[in-house]
């Protein structure tokens, strides 16, 4: 019989992945273009700075996803290549090694070998992957796919303050980038709270207030260096 229980932590991987990229873009771009604005910049500086907070700022996502997860994934080719071998050489000893983990699950010792033969007979491998190792088909690092997504989510949350400052009027930029941004944000957490089973009133405050905290310090920023210079 398949299993066909829902679970939240079934999709906490890319959800923190979107979730992460989404906000970072939003919040990142947001501030840049408040700082630069408070600054008394012109439209062309403040649009110049918003485009290459995108593009590097997905980029940046992208790369430093990409190489965690390439470091994951090398760990991973390490231990099966490691378990393989184990397995060619003594695979007597890596029964007993695969009952012993079912046995301290609360399986008896008789039933915990059985088990264990018979998942070693359909597929040792990933029986051990899964069990000793924790790895498994799902869980696998994928690291083109994790940096792809990220620069992706970056993107789609740093595009709204890009169109913002190429589409409204200077005079009333900050507070459009402002409000609009920390109502996304809004909607950012109260939705990944809710697909991840949480209180979608913290999720929202929490990533709220964060925002705001960081645009605000990049207003003051550009303005007291607008004032200097």
């Amino acid at each position: 019989m398949m299993h066909s229980e829902f679970h939240h932590t079934e999709r906490i991987g890319w959800l923190r992945a979107a979730v992460l990229g989404a906000n970072d873009g939003l919040i990142s771009t947001s501030s840049l273009v408040v700082g630069v604005a408070a600054a008394q910049a012109g439209r062309e500086p403040v649009l110049l700075a918003a485009l290459a907070g995108l593009v590097a700022g997905a980029l940046s996502m992208a790369a430093g996803e990409y190489v965690s997860v390439s470091s994951q994934a090398d760990a991973e080719c390490a231990d099966l290549a490691r378990e393989r071998r184990e397995l060619a050489s003594d695979p007597e000893r890596e029964r007993a090694e695969l009952a012993g983990i079912y046995e301290a699950r609360g399986l008896t010792s008789d039933l915990a070998d059985q088990v264990a033969g018979q998942l070693m007979a359909h597929d040792a491998l990933n029986a051990h992957s899964r069990d000793e190792l924790g790895i498994s088909e799902t869980t696998r690092a994928r690291p083109l796919q994790a940096a792809l997504a990220s620069a992706l989510a970056f993107s789609a949350g740093a595009v709204l303050p890009v169109l913002l400052v190429w589409f409204i009027p200077i005079a009333h930029l900050n507070s459009l980038v402002v409000g609009s941004c920390l109502i996304l944000l809004a909607i950012l957490g109260a939705l990944a709270a809710h697909l991840g089973g949480a209180s979608v009133l913290r999720g929202a405050a929490r990533v709220t207030f964060w925002g705001a905290a960081a645009m605000g310090g990049s207003a003051l920023a550009g303005h007291l260096i607008g004032t200097v210079v």
